[in-house]
């Protein structure tokens, strides 16, 4: 189940946390003004009941929480082993940091990794300073983002905790360096920035290509079972997951053909991320960088 605080009533089935709210289509001229930071005098849709949302995990002795940073919109997710207490965490935030931590700590975890899934523009990652607070914390991203980090990801590798584990599918379009995490048996995938809930990431730069971030998706993420959840890096909507079934049959960009879906990246004419000159620079160096 997913319960989320402040007058939210729990979710019945672990699938059903699926809200089928308009398509998050990241960047899009039509919906930029739900995105913080995007137009000017526009005020953000703020969404501070999600700043805590916790669900029953699917697979059996999985621990599972999903974390919301509220500036940038960003998802992070702890998953644990409940009889070991191992944990990893991905794409935690610098401002959130304290709150993860406390979290953490309050569930009695020893986080093994925290990884990110590609060297993010909008914001500066907590692994640097955390793995400072954590003794024995490793950092992790992918081999081509080239940004440091104790373990440099490639096609195929896993990332495990206990007796679970995430395999890593390399999906570059909106970075080189994008990476999704699978768990185990298929059910869940933590998608980054390639794969949004009704939207993918842009492609305008930091080595972005639509054909290859088209071509990504589509083998990489579609290529997962229906029923398999998808939880991205962002969402600007108030939407916690999807379905890869979901995705492949209603995300509106990516039921185009390649051409539309090029033509229509292509001429997104988006503003720049406003923290992208600080937070590149830093995520470049584990996220250390002026801390």
């Amino acid at each position: 189940m997913c319960s989320v605080i402040r007058r939210v009533k729990p979710v019945q089935l672990a699938q059903a946390v699926t809200l089928r709210l308009r398509g998050n289509t990241e960047g899009s001229a039509d919906n930029r003004r739900f995105r913080p930071g995007i137009s000017a005098g526009i005020v953000p849709l703020l969404a501070t009941s999600r700043s805590y949302c916790s669900r029953m995990a699917l697979t059996e002795g999985l621990l599972f929480r999903q974390l919301f940073e509220l500036e940038t919109s960003t998802y992070t997710y702890l998953l644990a082993d409940t009889e070991t207490k191992e944990a990893i965490l991905i794409d935690p935030v610098l401002e959130t940091i304290d709150r993860d931590l406390k979290l953490i700590h309050e569930l009695g975890l020893n986080l093994k990794v925290a990884v990110n899934t590609h060297c993010h523009a909008d914001h500066i990652t907590s692994t640097g300073l955390m793995k400072k607070r954590l003794v024995g914390l490793r950092s992790a991203i992918s081999k081509f983002s080239g940004a440091s980090a104790d373990i440099h990801l490639s096609e195929g590798d896993k990332i495990t905790f206990g007796r679970h584990y995430l395999t890593v599918r390399e999906t570059p379009g909106h970075t080189d360096g994008c990476v999704a995490l699978v768990s185990g048996d298929q059910s869940m995938a933590f998608t980054g920035d390639a794969l949004l809930i009704r939207g993918c990431g842009r492609t305008d730069f930091q080595q972005g290509c639509p054909e290859k971030l088209y071509e990504s998706i589509h083998q990489k993420i579609f290529t997962l079972p229906d029923q398999c959840l998808v939880y991205p890096a962002h969402d600007y909507l108030g939407q916690t997951a999807s379905t890869v079934g979901e995705e492949r049959k209603f995300n509106p960009r990516l039921t185009k053909s390649l051409e539309e879906f090029v033509k229509i990246m292509n001429n997104l004419n988006l503003p720049k991320p406003k923290k992208i000159d600080t937070s590149v620079p830093a995520n470049l160096v584990c996220g250390v960088h002026e801390v």
